[in-house]
This record gives C-alpha cells, sequence and structure tokens, in this order.
C-alpha cells in the first residue's frame, strides 16, 4: 500500500491515465482487504467479551445476539479468506464473459438470456460494473450469443468458476403440449488485458470486417457500420464488439478480446499438455456439463464438480452464486 501511494504522489502519475487506474484500483483493493482485516479482529474480541459476559450471567437474548453475530462472523471469515486464495497470477483482471446457447434453437436461446439475466445479477450484488460488449438477440426470444466486460477487482478469479457448459431441464414454455426439455449453454470467461501481456498477431493473420450494430443504440449505433468482427485466421477464433459509437473504439476492443481468447487459448494447451503427462482424462464438449438446474420435476441447481448443490433455485437465477464459486475456488487448493 505504502508503494502505490508513493507512485501516486509522482509528478508524472497521470500522464498514462489508464496506468494511474489500474494502480488506483489496485490500491483500494489492499485497503479493503486491510481495513476488513482490522474489522474482523474487532468483531472476534467483541465476540469474546460477550462469550465472557455469558459465563457470568446466563441471559437468553445475550445469548442469541452472540449465536446470530457468530454465524454472520463465520460468514465473512470464509468470505475473507476466499479473497486471499485469489492469488493466481490475472485473477484481479476484469472478466470477459461470453454465452453461447447450444442446439434447440428458441429453447436454448431463452436459456441464455436467464444466464445473463444471473450473471448481471451476481456482478451488480458485489458492486461491479458490467458492459455489454457484443449482443446477438435471438429470433423468437433469448440471445443467440452475448459478450459482457465484467469489471471489478478479482472479477475473473471468481468468473473462472463458471466457464464450463451450463444444462437446463424444464417444461418449456415455448411448447404447447408441455414437454420437458433439456437446453445447454456454453459459457467461456477470460481475464480482460490491456498491456500486461506480450501476444504476437500478425496483420496478415487477420480478417477484420464491419458491419451495422444490431439492438439497442440509439439513432447513431444503428446506422454507420461501427461494429467490427475480427477473425483469427490461423486459429479460427472470432470476436465481435459492438458497444462504442466509434468503429475505431471498438476495433481496439475487439483486439483486446482476441488477445484474451489466444491467451486463454495457449494456456488451456498447456494444461492440456500437463493433463496428459500425468495420465488424466478430461472430456470436452456438451456432455460435461459442469452444472444442472433443474426446474422440474423438482427444484435444484447442482454443481458436478464440486457436488455443491441448492434446492432454492430462484435464489441463485436471482444471481446466487457465491457458494458454488466458493466450493470450486476451494476444491483447486
Amino acid at each position: 500500500m505504502a508503494e502505490l501511494e508513493e507512485r501516486m504522489l509522482e509528478p508524472n502519475f497521470w500522464d498514462d491515465q489508464q496506468g494511474a487506474q489500474t494502480v488506483i484500483n489496485e490500491s483500494n483493493a489492499l485497503k479493503e482487504l486491510v481495513n476488513e482485516y482490522k474489522d474482523l479482529v474487532e468483531t472476534h474480541e467483541n465476540l469474546e467479551m460477550t462469550h465472557e459476559l455469558l459465563k457470568e450471567e446466563n441471559d437468553a437474548d445475550l445469548q442469541e445476539e452472540l449465536s446470530n453475530e457468530t454465524k454472520e462472523f463465520i460468514q465473512r471469515l470464509a468470505n475473507y479468506e476466499l479473497q486471499l486464495l485469489l492469488s493466481e497470477q490475472h485473477d484481479k483482471n476484469n472478466a470477459i464473459l461470453e454465452l453461447h446457447p447450444g442446439a434447440g434453437g428458441t429453447e436454448s436461446q431463452d436459456w441464455a438470456s436467464l444466464l445473463l439475466r444471473m450473471y448481471t445479477r451476481w456482478a451488480e450484488k458485489r458492486g461491479f460494473k458490467v458492459e455489454t460488449l457484443d449482443y446477438l438477440p435471438g429470433d423468437e426470444a433469448g440471445v443467440k450469443s452475448v459478450t459482457l466486460l465484467i469489471k471489478g477487482h478479482n472479477a475473473y478469479g471468481y468468473l473462472k468458476a463458471e466457464k464450463g457448459v451450463h444444462r437446463l431441464v424444464r417444461i418449456s414454455p415455448f411448447d404447447s403440449s408441455g414437454r420437458r426439455h433439456t437446453s445447454f449453454v456454453s459459457c467461456e470467461v477470460m481475464p480482460e488485458f490491456n498491456d500486461e501481456i506480450e501476444i504476437d498477431i500478425r496483420t496478415e493473420d487477420l480478417k477484420v470486417d464491419t458491419y451495422r450494430a444490431s439492438g439497442a443504440g440509439g439513432q447513431h449505433i444503428n446506422t454507420t457500420d461501427s461494429a467490427v468482427r475480427i477473425t483469427h485466421i490461423p486459429t479460427g477464433v472470432v470476436v465481435t464488439c459492438q458497444t462504442e459509437r466509434s468503429q475505431i473504439k471498438n476495433r481496439d476492443r475487439a483486439m483486446n478480446m482476441l488477445k484474451a481468447k489466444l491467451y486463454q487459448r495457449k494456456l488451456e494447451e498447456q494444461e492440456a499438455e500437463l493433463a496428459e503427462i500425468r495420465g488424466e482424462q478430461k472430456e470436452i464438449g456438451w456432455g460435461s456439463q459442469i452444472r444442472s438446474y433443474v426446474f422440474h420435476p423438482y427444484s435444484m441447481v447442482k454443481d458436478h464438480r464440486t457436488s455443491e448443490e441448492t434446492g432454492n433455485i430462484q435464489a441463485v437465477m436471482d444471481g446466487d452464486l457465491d457458494a458454488f464459486i466458493n466450493a470450486y475456488l476451494r476444491s483447486r487448493l
């Protein structure tokens, strides 16, 4: 914290506005960690004092108060411990989250829109900012694909737990016969990079297309070719961005997304090589869903990696994901 404070006092600190904001965000995050630690120590001392009072005089109201405050303290302590666990190289970065419906048309596209709402609610509860970088609406309902930028300290560290295939089982509102349907949506999560990584991308390897933005955005954004799609020819990786009014800004953002995807691809290749050396079998596909959301014939959300589950499916769809994220991150220790 002291080192960052010194950097913030340097005369040329604001010459690089983006770099300056990164330093400020890191400083604020460290202050929050230290202040929370101090608060936890103080709370613990107060709980011990209350406990000593109860030894001397049995008071039912005080006993109930201590019980409730202890439960709250245990939860705060668990959350604090989790923050300290997010120490991998890019955990502190913003996150780029993409949702892609599987086969199933309107039903899968509607499932993608429900997940979009779920992640937006989760981010807002944490005080993170959510920007829509790309949005392709479904033909009848839902979304064909969506890309979000979720901005906040440790956003990627938390959301990396959500990468994988999410499975829905429910009575489809789009089926007049009232039959049960199973739908899949793939969730991709990558850290956002600015200039902190070096990825060699040759201009001749890129195919850049511009087109008119779709969806809400006002008169200007829908009447000019401001949206940008970049295809990395050697890998086939495609990124799109249409959130900015300017084609140049959309291109810059799309290039950052491409860097993130290529870097993530490189990490996955390294992990696959290590898994092969260790003799691990990791199947990747629609059959390897990480979590199931069952609306019918019973209510349950279950994570297949950690066996964490809950029957309160409405709370989960309203963004209550911390139990699943926490269980996954702890399972990696």
